[in-house]
Parts: C-alpha cells; structure tokens; sequence
C-alpha cells in the first residue's frame, strides 16, 4: 500500500472514532471534515462511508485504500498533509484513540506483527498471554510534533 494511501485510511478511521465522541474537539471535527473534503473534492468516486460505519474492519479500510490508489491518491502531498493533521489532533486531543495495531485479551500459541507504519501509536498489547514466540518487527510509529517515545503513555 503506498504511504499516503495508508497515511489517509488510518486518518479517515482514526477520525471516525474519535470524531463521532461527544468528548471531541473542535480541532479533531474540523481536521476530519478538511479531509473528508479534501477527498470528495479531488476523488469524487472515493466514497469514506463505509469507514466510518465500521472504523475497525480491516476490509473496509482495504478497500478504502485500493479506491484511493485506483483514483490516483498515491503520492498526493496536499492530501497526505491534511491526513497527517488529522492524526496529530486525534493523537494530541485523544491519545486513547490508537491509529496502528491495537491487541487485547488474546490468547494464542504465537504472535507475529511486522511493518506497521502510523503517525500515531505504533504496537500496543494488553491483556494478552502469548504461549510461545512473540514477534513485533518493522513498526515505524510517530510523527512531526509525536511525544518523546522513550517515555510511556499511561
């Protein structure tokens, strides 16, 4: 997936979590409509929706990207620029909001997660017991302005 593409559905999800929260700022509501915007007026064909209904679903994000991609998206500054605003106010007004890869309560014999690339949290495990290897390889977290990352979120 090319990296604004990936940059932007991470964005439009991340926005649609946090932007439909009653505790939402204005800087996260108006971040996200510039982008959604942004979207609708350069890809008219490009249609977030299903999204936003399902934020999580890796399917819908897939294919979100695949029509961003087949509408030409790939390498669009200006919409990777608004993308990345968005995930800096949903990262500043809602750090709880993770943009990469969130696991919780899993029980498994092994674990593998590798090249994970987000301007939010990278790789966050909770409640998990893992009976054998565990691997986390190839994530690329943080962004411009992205806290200090040898210090821990609590």
């Amino acid at each position: 997936m090319d990296p604004v593409t990936a940059v932007v559905v991470s964005a439009i999800a991340a926005g649609a979590v946090a932007g439909v929260a009653d505790t939402a700022t204005q800087a996260v509501k108006d971040a996200y409509a510039g982008l959604k915007n942004l979207i609708s007026g350069k890809y008219r064909d490009v249609d977030v929706t299903a999204v936003e209904r399902r934020p999580e679903s890796e399917a819908k994000k897939e294919s979100l990207a695949e029509d961003l991609e087949d509408a030409g998206a790939a390498g669009d500054t200006e919409l990777a620029a608004a993308a990345a605003a968005l995930l800096e106010a949903v990262q500043h007004h809602h750090p709880h909001v993770v943009v990469g890869v969130d696991v919780r309560d899993l029980v498994a014999a092994a674990l593998e997660i590798s090249d994970i690339k987000s301007t939010g949290d990278g790789v966050r495990v909770t409640g998990t017991t893992i009976a054998g290897e565990a691997k986390i390889s190839g994530v690329e977290a943080g962004g411009p302005g992205s806290p200090d990352p040898t210090t821990a979120r609590t």
